[in-house]
């Protein structure tokens, strides 16, 4: 399902209205961005989820460093659509998927991106508390309605893959994500 220009340049408007709207509205501001078609297949939901995250990354600007930088990626807990995390980056960025639990978290700063997957209540918000104001872009498989405070959360409904925004959590944060991000998976209509 392609888009003209003018359609396009429209839902980048709408989108930057609502990243605007969010940062002036003091209660949290979460969008559904996104669905892709996964692919019937026995690594269809891995592959799909990461190109996803692989998309949302590619969207993501860090302080340091260009797009092309390399990213470090920690997983907390066990992801639930997939355990073979293996982001996807369109282009030439690239990033690296660390194993850990969240004590080793919060004693090293070398995560540019963190995955929570499941894990206890109490873990997830000293995580999200634990980055809220530094260059940690964050997402979930284990939190579809973005309440715990991750920036990016996915979901899995029957063959689609889909995330929804947290545009408070972005706010919050020194990262800046292109409004783009809320195309994913919209345009191409197909299986990923």
């Amino acid at each position: 399902m392609g888009l003209g220009a003018g359609g396009g340049r429209c839902k980048v408007l709408a989108s930057l209205f609502l990243i605007g709207a969010s940062l002036t509205t003091p209660q949290m501001s979460v969008q559904a961005a996104s669905q892709t078609i996964v692919e019937d297949s026995d690594d269809g939901m891995a592959r799909a989820v990461n190109r996803m995250v692989g998309g949302i990354v590619s969207y993501a600007r860090w302080p340091n460093g260009s797009a092309d930088t390399a990213r470090v990626m920690c997983v907390i807990g066990t992801p639930r659509l997939t355990n073979r995390m293996a982001p996807d980056v369109p282009g030439a960025g690239s990033v690296l998927v660390r194993r850990m639990n969240a004590a080793a978290m919060t004693d090293r700063s070398g995560c540019d991106i963190l995955f929570l997957g499941r894990t206890a209540v109490a873990d997830r918000r000293q995580m999200i508390a634990w980055v809220r104001g530094r260059p940690i872009l964050t997402i979930t498989d284990d939190d579809a309605a973005c309440i715990y405070g991750a920036m990016f959360c996915l979901s899995d409904r029957s063959a689609s893959l889909s995330f929804s925004v947290n545009l408070d959590a972005i706010g919050r944060g020194p990262l800046r994500i292109d409004p783009r991000v809320l195309s994913i998976g919209r345009s191409t209509g197909g299986p990923i």
